[in-house]
């Protein structure tokens, strides 16, 4: 028999959320991430993927990744530090160090676990860390992890981060000081204020942890946000995923040499966790291989992000601060937006709905990602569709 307690809990808890909008609905698809997904038999135009540069589909990652589970098989076997390393995740670490220009990397099954893994493996509860109000779920659960007094700064205010880390170092309270933010913040598309941040930390001995889960593949020509501003030098943690641009799953740690090595015999996901599966490392690692190559599929991504934000904003949408390709419709209540969300999803556009707790309330949004992979005619054909859904719903006039 099931706990009532429980059942009394969930079912209240449930109902509250549909009530207020804030219910999420998960849409299985029944064909590739691609550009046009199908859902339930329907073709939609997809403006929701993180799949940014085309890569999860690309017939030459599908070809290495076969190779590798017929070499290798289907999983790794072991733990990292038991016998789950294969040369291929040496070689995947390898190329990830080459790719963010630091001496060494870390691969890890996430990029969420990525943060799980090295905040609390260098800070603790003598520690304290200075995170912008608007960083990645997974940065605050590292930050709750590792047990440091966590000081939030308003998002890339640079008086409130140098006013707190001042107070944070004179205060005498704290043996190791951390200031983490995002590359590139996921929901409104702003770029962190990296060359300031860097300043600040070196004026008060602050390590430096950049988040750039949306960065990579994406600025710097594709190496990131670090590398846009030309701080390999100086920025001491650059975390990643390997699920959004690279096209793959996992995620990574670049850094120098000794902290990676602390993180392969003090992180907990590295130690307790196996390894990801041959054909992802393989995969992954040919993805890389390919950006730095060529830079033909980040200049594809640009123009298809710039061609779809001046669209969107010709109709009168808000598109908030965004400085990269991702491009939230600003449209407030979170009803409103589950509801054109709906609208855009039966006229043919899957633009998916983000409400709270991912934003903050009154802030509901569409958020929409162009790929390398649309093509113009998609484009225009989604911008008409938010022209007449955004008219109907009194979104725009």
């Amino acid at each position: 028999m099931s706990s009532n307690t429980l059942q009394s809990f969930l079912t209240e808890n449930l109902q509250d959320l549909k009530d207020r909008g804030l219910y999420n609905e998960i849409d299985p698809l029944e064909s590739a991430n691609g550009p046009v997904i199908r859902i339930q038999g329907k073709e939609l135009i997809n403006l929701s993927s993180n799949n940014y540069l085309g890569l999860a589909t690309d017939e030459r990652l599908k070809a290495v990744a076969k190779e590798a589970i017929d070499r290798y098989g289907v999983g790794a076997g072991a733990v990292r530090t038991i016998n789950g390393t294969l040369d291929i995740h040496v070689k995947l670490e390898e190329t990830i160090a080459k790719f963010k220009g630091t001496e060494a990397a870390i691969s890890y099954q996430s990029g969420f676990n990525c943060n799980m893994a090295a905040i609390s493996a260098v800070m603790d509860k003598n520690d304290a860390i200075l995170s912008d109000e608007l960083n990645h779920a997974s940065i605050i659960d590292g930050c709750r992890l590792s047990k440091a007094k966590i000081i939030r700064f308003n998002h890339s205010d640079m008086d409130d981060l140098r006013k707190k880390a001042k107070e944070a170092k004179e205060s005498g309270n704290y043996k190791k000081l951390m200031v983490i933010t995002d590359g590139v913040f996921s929901m409104d598309g702003d770029i962190a204020k990296l060359p300031e941040i860097v300043e600040i930390a070196n004026e008060f001995d602050l390590m430096v942890y950049v988040d750039d889960a949306h960065g990579s593949g994406v600025l710097g020509k594709g190496a990131g946000t670090v590398k846009h501003f030309g701080l390999q030098n100086e920025v001491d943690f650059q975390i990643g995923t390997l699920s959004k641009a690279i096209g793959v799953v996992g995620g990574y740690v670049a850094g120098k040499r000794e902290l990676i090595d602390w993180l392969k015999v003090r992180s907990r996901p590295f130690l307790f966790s196996t390894a990801v599966t041959p054909a992802d490392a393989a995969a992954a690692t040919k993805a890389i291989e390919l950006l730095m190559e060529s830079t033909e599929l980040n200049d594809r991504l640009w123009e298809n992000g710039n061609y779809l934000k001046k669209g969107l904003q010709q109709l009168g949408y808000d598109i908030g601060q965004s400085e990269t390709p991702i491009t939230p419709c600003i449209i407030g209540d979170e009803k409103l937006t589950q509801t054109f969300s709906k609208r855009l999803y039966e006229e043919g556009v899957y633009a998916k709905s983000i409400v709270f707790p991912t934003v903050p309330r009154g802030t509901g949004r569409v958020r929409n990602m162009p790929t390398a992979s649309h093509t113009k005619e998609m484009l225009d054909q989604a911008l008409s569709i938010y022209e007449k859904v955004g008219k109907e719903l009194g979104v725009i006039s």
